[in-house]
Parts: C-alpha cells; structure tokens; sequence
C-alpha cells in the first residue's frame, strides 16, 4: 500500500480536507491507535519514535478481533478494509467488529461508502486467443 500513491493520497486528503473531525479526537491529535497484524508493525513503531509522536500514536500488533486497546472507545475509526476490485480480500467484516466494539456513539469510520463501477469491453486479441480457438481445434 505504501506505493499505492492514489489509495494513500486519498487517505490523506480525507483526513487532511476533514480535519475539524479529527481535532482532539482519539483518532487525531490526541491519541492514534494502529492495529496491524503483519511484523510492519515493527517498523511502524520505529518511524512514529524516529518521527517524535510516540507518546501520541500506539501501534497494537494483532487481529483486530483478538486485540486489547488501552481505551474502550475510539471517536473515529479509518482502516483500509476494501481489497482489490473492492470486495476481493475484504476486511470488511474486521472494520465491522471494530465499528461494533470500540466507536463510541456519534463516531465515524473513515471511509463509510464505496461504489464499484463496472463497464463491458471487448478485447479482440484475448477473444481470438482464448474463445474463437476453439471453433476451430
């Protein structure tokens, strides 16, 4: 995802063009906690102490659904949870039970909405390749 620039970019400017949402939230300036599953959550907390905001971001390693976060509720929840093409690998179900155990009433999840927007093509060459063959075998 780090050099998926749009995806990321899009992040930011969420956060970045909303930011009246985040102010003194836990999910903002005062408190950020990072679930990651993966070991990167090794080398995430290594740049959050290289960048100087250890004592305002805290990075949990572990499922989400397995997880202890030192807080009982979050105000804003932002997570990553759509796969490719959307619903391929979805996390969807994760930022679910996420919303349902620590978004305090009033609380938002980052992104909320999704469209998937499907069009038909032709490609001569695939076609030939991998369908007329067969007319002719």
């Amino acid at each position: 995802m780090l050099k998926d620039t749009v995806r990321t970019r899009s992040y930011m400017n969420a956060i970045l063009q909303n930011s009246f949402l985040f102010k003194g939230k836990t999910a903002g300036a005062k408190h950020v906690y990072a679930i990651e599953c993966s070991s990167i959550a090794e080398q995430a907390r290594q740049i959050v102490a290289d960048n100087g905001y250890a004592d305002s971001v805290t990075i949990v390693q572990g499922k989400a659904e397995e997880v202890t976060l030192p807080v009982d509720k979050v105000d804003i929840i932002i997570s990553e949870w759509m796969g490719y093409f959307l619903l391929y690998e979805s996390m969807l179900d994760t930022v679910i039970y996420a919303r349902d155990k620590w978004l305090a009433p009033g609380g938002l999840v980052f992104p909320d909405t999704c469209r998937l927007l499907v069009t038909a093509i032709e490609d001569g060459d695939y076609r030939r390749d991998k369908i007329d063959f067969w007319d002719n075998v």
